[in-house]
């Protein structure tokens, strides 16, 4: 029996069923519709290659691990820990002298170049009236050293890239800002030879390794911006407090940056370590 459209049940014969499954009639072959015309280009374009889609390129998967690799180098610096940047900058603000500093008109993230091509990490902060150069521990919460630069003794700023003595072994790529602040003073022989001398009358800076970390970091940073706030500011402390033999103005410079090393193999050591950084080395034990 079989079920009708209107809900019945229908009487179906055995025989006939068992002859038409015994004796079943050929079925012709479907009929297939004739193949499409596409042209050449339509087809190109519209299927991808096999594997396109999912599997990705020598070059994507480069990319992807050099990217990752950066990434979790610049994990290891503490300044990009949640809060740090924040805690310095209570910790700094309160090292600047209202009466002999005036204003913060801007704080920076930069890296120094000393005289040896060493990098240090250091805290800028201008004022209305002083150039602070913060040594900071970002791992021990502690500012250990400042160094204040009269901006109205600034007479020239310099930027542009990095070069050195013709013989030298050392390079470096990039380019960075010195301020000079005594023309008149060469440094003496024994302190071009002297690692740790500070009695220089400049000072070099460059791009922190974290600049591109993300836009808070990128401007913290950006060393143009840095460069151009500086010469206005020490150009309006110049013309407030005049300092006699002076010529009343700031000196703006585009030229090679010459740091006088030879052989370098101490910066080298250090720079491609991160040792004028506060840097998570890992654990060191037995």
């Amino acid at each position: 029996m079989s079920e009708g459209e209107d809900g019945a049940f229908k009487a179906v014969e055995l025989g006939e069923k068992a002859a038409e499954s015994s004796n079943p009639e050929p079925q012709s072959a479907p009929q297939l519709p004739p193949p499409k015309q596409v042209e050449p280009d339509t087809l190109s374009k519209e299927t991808p290659e096999a594997g396109s889609a999912s599997v990705p390129g020598p070059q994507a998967k480069g990319g992807r691990w050099a990217s990752a690799l950066d990434q979790f180098k610049l994990k290891k610096f503490f300044v990009l820990r949640p809060g740090t940047w924040e805690h310095a900058l209570e910790d700094i603000k309160c090292l600047v002298k209202q009466e002999e500093d005036g204003n913060i008109q801007s704080v920076w993230l930069l890296a120094e170049v000393d005289h040896w091509n060493n990098e240090r990490e250091r805290v800028v902060l201008i004022t209305d009236n002083t150039l602070l150069i913060c040594k900071y521990d970002f791992m021990m919460l502690n500012c250990e050293q400042v160094m204040r630069v009269p901006l109205n003794f600034v007479d020239r700023i310099v930027h542009g890239s990095f070069s050195f003595p013709p013989r030298s072994l050392t390079t470096r790529e990039g380019e960075g800002v010195r301020l000079y602040w005594d023309k008149m003073r060469e440094p003496v022989f024994s302190s071009r030879w002297n690692p740790f001398a500070t009695d220089y009358p400049f000072c070099t800076f460059t791009y922190h390794p974290v600049k591109a970390t993300d836009e808070k970091f990128a401007a913290l940073c950006e060393l143009q911006n840095f460069r151009e706030q500086l010469t206005r500011v020490a150009q309006e402390a110049l013309a407030k407090n005049p300092v006699p033999g002076k010529a009343n103005g700031v000196l703006v410079l585009n030229q090679p940056i010459l740091i006088e090393t030879y052989v370098g193999l101490m910066s080298f050591i250090g720079n491609q370590n991160k040792l004028g950084y506060c840097l998570a080395r890992g654990n060191i034990g037995f």
